[in-house]
């Protein structure tokens, strides 16, 4: 086996700018992500590291900007696996840099943007850093080029990929940032960047040793997240033909997802092979667990990555579509109330059903039925994580069985221990409740008695007491409930509550029942948007048998409705 050098070197940006590198951004790197957050933390840092004298800049303390890492061999040209978004976004501030600082300093700057040809070295004409494919020609054109900047301004752009986006945009707060410092500042700046911003740049002729670099380096606490890194590497062992086309499938699941969605994909991933959460990293999980048995970096994505992508944007979006579009209402239907628990952990399951049962509507119906149940029944009564976690790995194992999920002791159905513990928190002093819990079950209880079509921005809801929890003295609410014990028996039950727009809760108060009906609990038009709270019109007092008959009623409901 032939030895590996490995080679580091400190370089000023303009040694790295220069002849001496040609960067190019391969397919499987993910594309141009920092956002003017990153860009306006990388300028302020270097306009207050050249601080405000004007001394000699060969005096100022260097400003080191991290390492780099690269596969290249003798030739310029180098593939960047690690420090793309530091080279571009370098390249966006020294273009705007040139174009506010006088024509004998810009073509200084020019020369670190573009190489011209030179035919007796076989040299040809190219740009310093060449971004991904589908971004270079917008990158060339409005960033790179002379009098690309004049034509970003006056040109709308309505169809821009993400990287595309945030260039445009980081180009937009450098121009803006620096057009209020000084000429003199500016070019004092330039200056700054070009000769005292130090780099290294780490660079290994094969990727499989910059790899191995890349992931020591984020061990160190580099920004490189799990998924970065799990495309480079099995991007980096598919076929070089093939991996534009593999870049193109993991991309696109990528971007529909977004950035977290698609880190949360692969939890999700880790979670339905592993059967367990949290023993190691999710990229060792992912290694051992999918890529390993597999055997083939192409499987990984055609197999895993796509499918189980496709499945979490349905899930997530609640947009599974179907000829039978009865089960498909009733599919997106649960998907939207699996959306509003307080946690995650019912995801990893249903990614798995969907997966297998794409196309049986009337089982996926059935499944995310129960799913809604167990997921709802969990919450409402407190198991917390690690309970959570082991009900939902037994259920992901029975999926992968092919069990009978309708069996009464299949993991998704509830035990009659599980129900009368379920029941019993709704029959209680459900507003003592913590919000979440508590807000689904009004929320789900309002639909159930609203319709289906009901809808619900939790933004803007808040939960009221009917009878207030401290009645003013003298009131009729005191002629109703004449104890405290028999005001603390009612108040934070089920009856006793109901739905209200968050602006109307701001005003309620401890009036009577009378006024609170007319001022709070009707509309505009008379009419309360929550049926839990239409209810309260139709009562003309509110006795505490009043409230005993709503809340049997409300629990009956809720009863039914989760087979309780």
């Amino acid at each position: 086996m032939s030895r590996v050098e490995i080679k580091g070197e400190q370089h000023s940006v303009a040694e790295v700018f220069s002849e001496r590198y040609a960067f190019v951004v391969p397919p499987y790197q993910r594309p141009y992500a920092w956002t003017t957050e990153h860009a306006g933390e990388l300028l302020e840092d270097l306009i207050t590291a050249l601080g405000e004298g004007d001394e000699p800049i060969d005096d100022l303390n260097p400003y080191f900007l991290g390492s780099i890492v690269l596969v290249k061999g003798t030739r310029p040209e180098a593939q960047i696996v690690d420090g793309q978004q530091r080279l571009i976004t370098l390249t966006i501030l020294l273009a705007v840099l040139r174009s506010l600082i006088p024509g004998e300093m810009s073509a200084g700057i020019t020369r670190r943007l573009y190489e011209p040809a030179d035919p007796l070295n076989n040299v040809p004409a190219r740009y310093r850093v060449r971004p991904k494919e589908r971004d270079a020609d917008f990158f060339q054109t409005y960033i790179q080029n002379e009098d690309g900047l004049r034509r970003l301004r006056g040109q709308v752009h309505n169809h821009l990929s993400g990287s595309q986006r945030n260039m445009r945009e980081n180009a937009a707060l450098y121009l803006r940032e620096t057009a209020q410092l000084s000429e003199p500042r500016r070019v004092r700046l330039a200056q700054f960047v070009v000769q005292r911003c130090l780099m290294i740049a780490v660079a290994t002729p094969d990727l499989e040793s910059a790899y191995r670099i890349f992931t020591v380096l984020n061990d160190r606490g580099l920004d490189l997240t799990t998924a970065d890194l799990l495309k480079a590497e099995i991007i980096g062992h598919i076929p070089p033909q093939e991996q534009a086309e593999y870049v193109a499938r993991w991309e696109q699941t990528e971007e529909s997802l977004g950035a977290k969605g698609f880190n949360d994909l692969l939890a999700d991933i880790r979670a339905i092979h592993k059967r367990y959460y949290q023993r190691n990293s999710i990229l060792d999980d992912i290694r051992t667990a999918v890529l390993e048995p597999l055997g083939d970096a192409r499987r990984v994505v055609d197999d895993v990555i796509v499918p189980f992508g496709a499945a979490s944007y349905t899930i997530r979006n609640a947009v599974y579509e179907h000829a039978n579009v009865e089960a498909a209402i009733t599919v997106n239907s649960m998907l939207r109330w699996l959306d509003k628990i307080d946690n995650a952990d019912w995801i990893p399951p249903a990614l798995l059903y969907l997966s297998r049962y794409p196309d049986q509507p009337d089982r996926l119906a059935r499944f995310f039925t129960e799913l809604e149940r167990l997921a709802a029944s969990l919450m409402i009564r407190r198991q917390y994580a690690n309970k959570r976690e082991t009900r939902y790995q037994h259920l992901l194992v029975a999926i992968e069985r092919g069990e009978d999920l309708s069996k009464p002791d299949s993991p998704i159905q509830l035990t009659p221990e599980e129900r009368e513990a379920t029941l019993a928190a709704m029959s209680g002093d459900l507003y003592l409740m913590p919000v979440s819990p508590r807000n689904y079950a009004l929320w789900r209880l309002d639909n159930l008695l609203a319709g289906a079509g009901a809808t619900y921005d939790r933004r803007q809801m808040t939960v009221e007491h009917v009878l207030p929890r401290n009645p003013s003295v003298g009131s009729q609410w005191l002629q109703w409930f004449p104890t405290t014990e028999v005001r603390a028996q009612y108040a934070n039950r089920l009856g006793n509550l109901v739905l209200l727009s968050r602006s109307k809760n701001a005003q309620a108060s401890n009036y009577d029942f009378e006024t609170k009906k007319r001022k709070y609990f009707g509309a505009r038009g008379g009419i309360s948007p929550f049926a839990l709270t239409t209810q309260v019109l139709q009562e003309s007092v509110w006795t505490p048998d009043v409230v005993q008959r709503r809340q049997d009623q409300l629990v009956a409901r809720l009863k039914e409705l989760w087979r309780l």
